[in-house]
């Protein structure tokens, strides 16, 4: 109101002042002055930016009240999807177990895919004798030490069958390296194995000191002064803490000097306490332990030969060849994965209770976060029977093909292991091919019933690890030794089969495309010579390929699975 008040001011005033009548003759022109001109001018200058910024409030006013409530009713919308992204949980590709779905749409396809079925005895293409590519060279490093030994050294091998077996070779080695008289080693009982046998409960001790008789002296005890000296108690004898993966030169410069001095060291624990990087002579050493002084007992021999005469009898429909899958499914390693799978709530407190029996409150510190779906994506979660059955199925194997299965107690076998059966009904374990009287003597005993699963896993023609650990390692390494250096082992990408299995829409075609491509792989692999720093227990050549002349250690003759005479 005042704008325009203002304005109509200034128009009368201007109109009046034109029309009044003057009485005497009109002035000379007036000049005006410059200042009220200025002042007009800078005056309708304002009313100009007056005008411009009342309309802009103006207008201003009119989009707040048009946008307030938009950006309002936006905000709410917002705020309402992040609380349902909130309580609805985002997983990533391959975190969560949908094996089960994908395999409900695959299983139709499956069963009508049998014509392009693989043969057993063409699985492996990249076979090459690994002979022509090793380059042996003549060592000259002698153990340390004058002709009288150095003392007697005393080993406490721990963990189950593969893990002693790893501390015994070991212990022979550190002998050599230190030319000292090994005693048998002693097993701990572990929580876990709950197995009381010793060595010569699961291996020809006999054999033993007789194979290594001229490179490492062995006796069964100490003397009887030691013996009194530490009062007929082998834990009296100071022990001494080695860490794992010592060098050569550590039990040299550390440990020698003190057997010299008390003739008696006690190392316990030995898992793992020996560098693999040591002397070619010291390495020798291992290989004649590991494939030609270890020699099952002839209680576990005896079994275990008949039990793989049975498989390939069973064989018959693929040429006597078959299958084996070691798997790992047991509710312990289950709970230890700290991974889900289909079991819903009821699965969660079983594997809950299950990781407090075995390991107390190890799982539930507060440092310690489970991540079931981080774990399946970073392939550390064992593939269940379903998934093996599926890989295997894809990979070409038909549902003629014999399997055995070299297992502990399946977590919910029925449920878990019917569709595996599904697809191979030809699957045999250990409990099928013997009596209940021939597994008498092994019940109960986890090192024993270990041994059967090795042997027969050994022979077969191909090998599946399905969760890596001792038991795989060295039996990859020992096929290795068997079969030219190729381990005929199939070794799943775990990583890549997750992000597959995620999809539920997932085809056949692409499916089988993929395991295919997985064991071409597996085969390629398994040629491979150790890296510097790899295991010489699951890589042996080329050191245990060169010591076979050196130390008389023959390729297939002597070791305790070669004497088995199959039909």
């Amino acid at each position: 109101m005042k704008t325009k008040t203002y304005q109509n001011h200034l128009t009368n005033g201007s109109s009046s002042e034109s029309s009044s009548p003057s009485p005497s003759p009109p002035s000379s022109p007036h000049r005006p002055s410059r200042a009220p001109q200025c002042r007009r001018r800078h005056r309708s200058k304002a009313h100009a930016t007056l005008d411009i910024l009342v309309g802009f409030l103006f207008r201003r006013r009119i989009r707040v009240f048009v946008l307030l409530p938009l950006f309002y009713i936006s905000g709410i919308l917002m705020c309402a999807g992040t609380f349902s992204i909130i309580g609805r949980p985002q997983y990533l590709p391959g975190s969560l177990y949908r094996s089960g779905k994908v395999f409900q749409e695959l299983w139709p396809k499956m069963q009508l895919d049998n014509a392009s079925a693989i043969q057993l005895s063409t699985v492996w293409k990249h076979g090459r004798r690994l002979k022509e590519q090793i380059r042996c060279t003549n060592s000259t490093d002698k153990p340390v030490g004058s002709q009288a030994p150095s003392g007697y050294l005393v080993v406490e091998a721990n963990g189950g069958l593969n893990q002693q077996r790893s501390s015994i070779c070991n212990a022979v080695a550190v002998a050599g390296l230190l030319n000292a008289i090994l005693v048998i080693p002693q097993f701990n009982f572990h929580s876990i194995w709950k197995d009381p046998r010793q060595f010569e409960d699961i291996y020809d001790e006999d054999h033993f000191i007789k194979t290594l008789q001229g490179h490492v002296r062995v006796v069964r005890e100490l003397p009887e002064i030691l013996m009194e000296r530490y009062g007929y108690n082998i834990s009296n004898i100071p022990n001494f803490r080695v860490n794992a993966w010592a060098s050569a030169g550590y039990y040299l410069g550390s440990i020698y000097p003190v057997l010299r001095a008390q003739g008696v060291i006690r190392i316990s624990p030995f898992a793992n306490r020996l560098a693999m990087k040591v002397p070619s002579n010291i390495q020798c050493l291992r290989c004649l332990a590991n494939y030609q002084a270890l020699r099952f007992s002839t209680l576990i021999t005896t079994l275990a030969k008949e039990l793989v005469s049975r498989m390939i009898k069973k064989s018959s429909g693929t040429g006597g060849k078959y299958v084996s899958v070691h798997l790992r499914f047991e509710e312990d390693m289950v709970a230890f994965s700290c991974c889900e799978y289909d079991g819903g709530e009821t699965e969660k407190k079983e594997m809950k209770s299950a990781r407090e029996r075995g390991w107390k409150g190890k799982f539930n510190r507060q440092d310690r976060i489970i991540r079931p779906g981080l774990n399946r994506l970073n392939g550390r979660c064992p593939l269940s029977p379903l998934e093996v059955g599926m890989m295997l199925r894809g990979m070409g194997f038909d549902n003629n093909t014999s399997i055995y299965l070299a297992s502990g107690k399946i977590y919910h076998a029925e449920r878990n292991l019917a569709p595996l059966l599904q697809m191979f009904p030809h699957l045999q374990t250990k409990e099928s091919l013997a009596t209940a009287e021939e597994l008498s003597s092994f019940k109960g005993y986890s090192s024993r019933l270990a041994a059967l699963d090795y042997t027969v896993c050994l022979f077969s023609e191909v090998f599946v690890t399905t969760q890596g650990g001792n038991f795989p390692h060295f039996l990859m390494g020992h096929r290795r030794h068997l079969y030219d250096g190729h381990a005929k082992t199939i070794k799943p990408d775990k990583r890549k089969m997750v992000l597959l299995l995620h999809n539920t829409s997932l085809s056949w075609e692409v499916f089988k495309h993929e395991m295919e491509a997985m064991l071409d792989e597996s085969d390629r692999k398994g040629i491979a010579l150790r890296k510097p720093k790899g295991s010489i227990y699951a890589h042996p050549s080329p050191e245990c390929t060169c010591c076979r002349g050196s130390i008389n250690l023959a390729h297939l003759s002597g070791h305790p699975l070669h004497s088995i005479h199959l039909p």
